[in-house]
């Protein structure tokens, strides 16, 4: 079996959800070529060898800096032809899912999204997708010769141990007419770390009763090394800005903590946190719907208990 692996980066570094693309693909067996497009840091594509791709294809091209989806599928294709690989690995993304269906409609390959775990290829090559929001999973088998599947956020462990990878030009052909939609501008998320990317999320809801209260959820998230969210009603009140609103029509995350102060836990908020590994719910309610799909709850006024558990995790660390 050979793997191809397309690589998202943002500002030249690889995605961490693309260190976990290499690694799925590199537990499938076979050889595992990954392939970048635009501008990445060379040392950034070498290093995708630790997570186990032995080759690494780089299209450099200027017009690949913009991410337009159905010029990106024409690479990919190509780059499947050339490489002959079976099987296309990406993470599911804004940019990786919709990027996919373009590309197994090109090679008529099975498609997978939302793929959480590796196929069981017992009896043919099915896989486990997570559906209706996460609440759900079910098998689908990939019939085709050819499969692409996306994967998503920590259904692979990019622990990684392996050596540089060989890094080579990659130069397919461009067609003017996958330009025909043009990226005029593009708006993006600051902060120290980018809420899709975080391995822990702090969030917040109309229980911190005005914005001039998250200093407390920055100095907590601050220390956790953690990026900062919201509860819809939140991000509509401007409290905080829309690119903060996780949930079913924000932001969906899948961190290795998450917690929710102040945050009621509506179904729609739910449906964005509920493929975290561990969620931690702090509400002075006792009620609140949240404490039901939690690991660890605490019920007490998050302005007392915020500033206590940030002095404790400062006085663990020394």
């Amino acid at each position: 079996m050979h793997v191809l692996v397309f690589v998202e980066s943002n500002e030249g570094k690889v995605k961490k959800t693309s260190h976990e693309a290499v690694a799925y693909a590199a537990a499938l067996g076979g050889s595992v070529t990954a392939l970048a497009l635009g501008r990445v840091d060379a040392d950034e594509l070498a290093a995708l060898g630790k997570f186990g791709a032995s080759k690494v294809l780089h299209a450099a091209d200027d017009r690949l800096n913009q991410e337009v989806i159905q010029a990106y599928a024409h690479v990919i294709a190509q780059a499947m032809g050339q490489t002959g690989a079976d099987v296309l690995v990406l993470a599911n993304s804004s940019l990786g899912t919709p990027i996919a269906a373009q590309v197994a409609a090109t090679i008529d390959a099975s498609l997978a999204t939302n793929v959480v775990a590796l196929p069981d290829t017992s009896s043919g090559f099915s896989v486990k997708r997570s559906i209706y929001s996460g609440k759900a999973y079910c098998w689908v088998e990939l019939a085709k010769p050819k499969k692409v599947i996306a994967i998503r956020k920590n259904a692979a462990e990019a622990g990684g141990s392996g050596g540089a990878a060989t890094v080579e030009a990659f130069t397919p052909e461009i067609r003017d007419e996958d330009f025909r939609v043009k990226v005029t501008g593009t708006e993006k998320a600051t902060g120290e770390v980018l809420l899709p990317e975080a391995e822990i999320v702090v969030s917040g809801g109309r229980g911190m009763k005005g914005p001039e209260h998250w200093s407390i959820l920055e100095a907590l998230a601050k220390e956790l090394g953690a990026a900062t969210g919201c509860s819809k009603p939140v991000s509509d009140m401007g409290w905080r800005p829309h690119h903060e609103h996780v949930g079913q029509t924000g932001v969906k995350v899948s961190p290795q903590l998450y917690i929710a102060v102040g945050i009621s836990g509506a179904i729609q908020h739910l449906a964005g946190v509920n493929t975290s590994k561990y969620i931690v719910v702090i509400n002075k309610d006792p009620d609140a719907p949240f404490f039901k799909a939690a690991d660890y709850g605490i019920v007490g006024d998050a302005f007392e208990v915020v500033p206590r558990l940030t002095e404790a995790i400062k006085a663990a660390r020394g």
